[in-house]
C-alpha cells in the first residue's frame, strides 16, 4: 500500500449512519470498561486503542481473570477473549444498537462475566438508552474499514508526535464518548474548574478529564462540531491570543466557535507528504499554546534537552 492510498477517503455524508451506529457500539464497550477497572488520570482506564485489526481494550480485570474486547474491521465482528483461552464473537453487520447490546451482554454472560453500565449513552445530545435504540441500525463494512484505516494513519502520526515530550503526556488513545482519537500534553501545573458541560456527563467528570493544563490533539471522522473529517488542537485553559496565532500549515485555522484549531483530514490526505503535513500542524499549534502559556519547554520536550546535552 502506497502513501496516498494508506489514507483512505472518507466523506461523512457518505457513512454517517454507520459513523452514529458505531459509536454507540463502541460507547457500549467502552461502559463496560468504564464499570470494570479503576480510575486513571483524566479518564485514560476507558479509552480504546488502535491495533492493527481494529480498535480494542487492553485487558480488564474481572476478580481474578482478565478479558479483552476487540472490533475486527477486517473480518467484521466483535471477539471477547478471556485468560483461559475462550473467545466469543459476534458479527458485524447492520443491527439495531438494541440488538448489539443484547447480544453482547449475553455474550458476556456465557463467559461467566456480569457487568453492569448505565444504558444511557454520554456526550450525545437526545441519547436514547441502548436497550431502547432501534434507530441506529446501520454498518458499512467498507466504510468502518476505511474509518479504521484513517485511525491507523492518525495513530501512527500522534504517536510519534507523543514521542517528542517527555513531561506527563497521554497515550494516544480513541475515546468512545466523543468517538476521536487523542493525545494531550501536560504542562504540570493544576487548572480551573472546567464548567462547560457535556450531555449526560456529570460536571466532576468533566472536571477529572481537565484537572490540569493542557495541550491535547486529535483526530474526528467528522462529528465534533466542524462537519466533516479533521484534525483539532486546543489548549485549556486557553492563554490570550492562542487563536490569533498565525500559522505556517497550509489550510489550517483557528475555529473560534470551536475555540480550535482545525487542520482538514483531506488536506492532510492529498498532501505529498501526509506525515510531515500533519506533524508540523501538531508541533507549531501545541508551540503556541506552550509559549503563550509560559511551559517549562527545556524541561518537558525531548528535543531541547537535546539539545542542550
Amino acid at each position: 500500500m502506497d502513501d496516498a492510498s494508506a489514507w483512505p477517503d472518507l466523506p461523512l455524508a457518505a457513512w454517517s449512519e454507520t459513523c452514529g451506529t458505531l459509536h454507540l457500539w463502541t460507547q457500549i464497550v467502552g461502559k463496560v470498561l468504564l464499570a470494570s477497572t479503576p480510575l486513571v488520570n483524566h479518564w485514560w482506564n476507558v479509552t480504546l486503542h488502535v491495533t492493527s485489526r481494529g480498535l480494542a481494550t487492553l485487558p480488564i480485570p474481572y476478580g481474578a481473570r482478565t478479558f479483552e474486547i476487540a472490533f475486527d474491521f477486517i473480518e467484521h465482528r466483535l471477539v471477547i477473549a478471556t485468560d483461559d483461552g475462550r473467545i466469543e464473537r459476534l458479527a458485524l453487520v447492520p443491527m439495531a444498537v438494541a440488538d448489539f447490546y443484547s447480544a453482547f451482554m449475553d455474550r458476556l454472560r456465557r463467559l461467566g462475566i456480569e457487568v453492569h453500565i448505565w444504558t444511557v449513552p454520554s456526550e450525545i445530545e437526545k441519547a436514547v438508552p441502548f436497550e431502547q435504540d432501534r434507530t441506529h441500525v446501520h454498518y458499512d463494512p467498507a466504510y468502518a474499514q476505511r474509518f479504521w484505516r484513517a485511525l491507523l494513519q492518525a495513530d501512527r502520526v500522534m504517536k510519534a508526535f507523543r514521542a517528542r515530550f517527555i513531561g506527563k503526556v497521554s497515550p494516544v488513545h480513541f475515546f468512545w464518548g466523543s468517538f476521536d482519537l487523542a493525545v494531550t500534553r501536560f504542562s504540570g501545573r493544576l487548572a480551573p474548574p472546567l464548567n462547560a458541560p457535556a450531555p449526560n456527563v456529570a460536571a466532576w467528570v468533566m472536571r477529572e478529564a481537565y484537572s490540569h493544563e493542557v495541550s491535547s490533539c486529535g483526530f474526528w471522522p467528522g462529528n465534533g462540531g466542524y462537519g466533516r473529517a479533521a484534525f483539532y488542537v486546543y489548549a485549556y485553559p486557553e492563554p490570550p491570543g492562542y487563536g490569533d496565532t498565525r500559522l505556517r500549515t497550509p489550510e489550517a485555522f483557528y475555529d473560534g466557535g470551536l475555540k480550535q484549531f482545525i487542520l482538514p483530514y483531506d488536506a492532510v490526505r492529498r498532501s505529498q507528504d501526509p506525515d510531515t503535513l500533519l506533524l508540523g500542524f501538531l508541533q507549531e499549534t501545541y508551540e503556541a499554546a506552550a509559549d503563550k502559556a509560559g511551559w517549562d519547554r527545556q524541561a518537558l520536550e525531548r528535543q531541547a534537552l537535546e539539545r542542550s546535552a
